[in-house]
């Protein structure tokens, strides 16, 4: 008899029967460890990638993390006078920096590492590093406690400027106490020690090291050098002292030396600002020069600033008006063309020449002299030394307008000495195809614009013997001679000797004929030139009552050692080079001969005839 088949009850019973092993012990035991296995395969191939195949990625980013690169600034070079006084210099000083979190821990990586002997070492460190600051760096502990202990932040400027052993000091006191938390940032301050003196032409480092006028600008890329740096491990607590270390020295910048004499630089800038106290000036400027050689032994602006603090000066003053400021420059351009007249046998001396009471160039537009008078008649010596702007007229009208142009550009007119003066100026000289009328004005100095470096070098190369010099401020660099390289220092011959001696002669005439002590000097001929002009107004480019003088001597007349030029901007009291001008030279030049130990002339200048 055959079995029934089974229903669906025994089918599910006998399939649970048969499940019942995998519950068993030594199946979940077996399935726990293949489980087990599975993952300690995975842990091992991941440990495997880390130590073998990414062993040298993940070792170089956690020497990127320890490691640490401080920039080694350049010592700037320093700047001296000719007999090595120093201008300006670079002091050794830093700010000094708080990290408040490390303060907190006392350089701990975290609380969780720090014994109760720790503890009470931090919470007393704060006091204490703010009593090591009030002792080097004054003020109150008290005073310091808030950027030490700032909770937020890991950075805070305590104080800046300050010298570096000062900081040293702090360090030292710092190391015995075992405390952390104050670091050093290397940031240099540049000093002139004489503040003022030769400020518009040394010029200024701002505060964050960069050069911002005068020659600390125009001379930055031989100051500055170039910065090295340093790249060491690191841990919290600061360098590794055997760790990695890779060190690139600094190149400190080229030291200068100037053509400049403090001391007559100092009394130049004294005499200066008497004028303009005297005066009611705008402003004035005076050049100390060798016109032998071309060296500025002065140079002095006024009003001026102190190059320590530039941010108190005034913008208009911390220029070089003696290198800047174009003007025209009156009479003084008279000492010019007679040289170009004499040089070219046009003129000589005692010629004669007819002067009409007025040139009219049409209705609106006339020249007369500075005194009335009608037709008169003067030698060429008495047109110098009356200094008539008609006279002068008539004799550069027997010279072609290309001669004339040839000699100016001779000297230099038109175009930047070079000397290394920053923002210098060129000025502007007429081309050699003006009209007739502009040619007139240059004769006498209108139509015209010069500087006063510009037109001292131009009479010392007449004065001198007939040799141009280029004008120098700068005479060595790290104790070597030193020549700007786009200033050509060649010296070139302009006039003859017996033309330059000429022209001396009118010189002292032109001293001679003046009244006034100030175109005489104690034991030695002068030789000298006013000059009296309108300003041209930048808005209109025409006049509108403002003036500048200016007066130009030399001494001793026959063999000339010492060159003054002093120049005056909108006096108030006194409207002539003679009157305004005159005198700053004269007490410059009185104080220079002597200091040059420059020998007294032999004889007196004697009057020849004027007329």
């Amino acid at each position: 008899m055959t079995a029934p088949k089974a229903g669906p009850a025994r089918r599910l019973a006998r399939l649970r029967r048969q499940r019942l092993p995998l519950a068993s012990p030594v199946r979940r035991m077996r399935v726990l460890l293949i489980a087990i296995a599975v993952v300690f395969s995975m842990c091992a191939g991941r440990a495997l990638q880390v130590q073998a195949l990414d062993a040298q990625t993940y070792a170089a980013e956690a020497a990127d993390q320890m490691q640490q690169t401080q920039v080694l600034p350049a010592s700037r070079g320093e700047i001296t006078d000719r007999y090595g006084d120093i201008l300006a210099f670079t002091e050794d000083t830093v700010q000094v920096v708080a990290d408040p979190k490390m303060i907190r821990t006392n350089g701990k990586m975290s609380d969780g590492q720090m014994t109760s002997r720790d503890r009470e070492v931090a919470a007393a460190a704060p006091q204490q590093l703010a009593q090591i600051l009030a002792r080097h760096l004054g003020n109150t502990p008290e005073s310091y406690l808030p950027q030490l202990t700032d909770p937020k932040s890991s950075y805070k400027v305590i104080a800046k400027r300050i010298p570096a052993q000062t900081f040293a000091d702090i360090q030292a006191e710092m190391t015995q106490a075992k405390l952390l938390g104050l670091r050093r940032i290397t940031a240099p301050t540049r000093r002139y020690p004489n503040g003022t003196l030769a400020a518009n032409l040394i010029g200024w480092v701002n505060e964050q090291g960069d050069a911002a006028g005068g020659l600390e600008l125009s001379l930055e890329k031989l100051l500055h050098g170039t910065d090295g740096k340093e790249v060491y491990d690191s841990s919290p607590n600061g360098k590794i002292p055997l760790g990695d270390n890779v060190l690139i020295p600094a190149q400190n910048g080229r030291n200068f030396g100037l053509t400049i004499d403090s001391s007559m630089q100092l009394l130049a800038e004294q005499r200066l600002a008497k004028a303009l106290a005297d005066s009611g000036a705008q402003a004035a400027a005076v050049l100390v020069m060798n016109p032998n050689t071309g060296e500025v032994l002065a140079m002095a602006n006024a009003p001026s600033f102190d190059s320590n603090e530039p941010g108190k000066g005034n913008m208009d003053d911390m220029g070089n008006r003696a290198a800047i400021n174009v003007y025209e420059p009156g009479s003084v351009q008279k000492v010019l063309t007679f040289a170009a007249l004499l040089d070219s046998g046009t003129v000589k001396p005692d010629d004669k020449v007819k002067i009409p009471s007025v040139i009219k160039y049409d209705t609106r537009h006339k020249i007369e002299d500075w005194w009335n008078h009608g037709e008169i008649t003067l030698r060429a010596r008495g047109v110098f030394a009356k200094s008539s702007n008609l006279g002068t007229i008539m004799l550069a009208r027997k010279m072609t307008k290309e001669q004339l142009h040839s000699y100016y550009a001779s000297f230099g007119l038109g175009r930047r000495t070079n000397a290394g003066v920053l923002g210098e100026a060129a000025g502007y000289l007429p081309k050699a195809t003006m009209p007739d009328y502009t040619r007139d004005g240059i004769a006498f100095g209108t139509s015209l614009s010069v500087t006063a470096l510009q037109n001292a070098a131009a009479v010392a190369s007449v004065v001198n013997g007939g040799v141009y010099h280029a004008p120098t401020v700068i005479a060595t660099m790290d104790g070597q001679p030193y020549t700007r390289p786009n200033q050509d220092t060649t010296p070139r011959r302009v006039i003859s000797e017996e033309a330059s001696e000429q022209v001396r002669s009118l010189m002292e005439q032109q001293a001679l004929e003046q009244k006034g002590s100030a175109f005489s000097i104690s034991g030695y001929r002068i030789g000298t030139k006013t000059g009296t002009a309108r300003l041209v107004s930048a808005d209109c480019k025409c006049y509108r009552g403002e003036s500048v003088v200016s007066t130009i001597g030399v001494a001793p007349i026959e063999n000339p050692q010492v060159l003054v030029y002093s120049v005056v901007w909108n006096p108030k009291k006194g409207s002539s080079g003679a009157a305004v001008a005159a005198p700053i030279m004269h007490d410059v030049l009185a104080l220079a001969l002597p200091r040059y130990a420059v020998a007294p002339s032999s004889g007196k200048g004697v009057k020849l005839p004027l007329k």
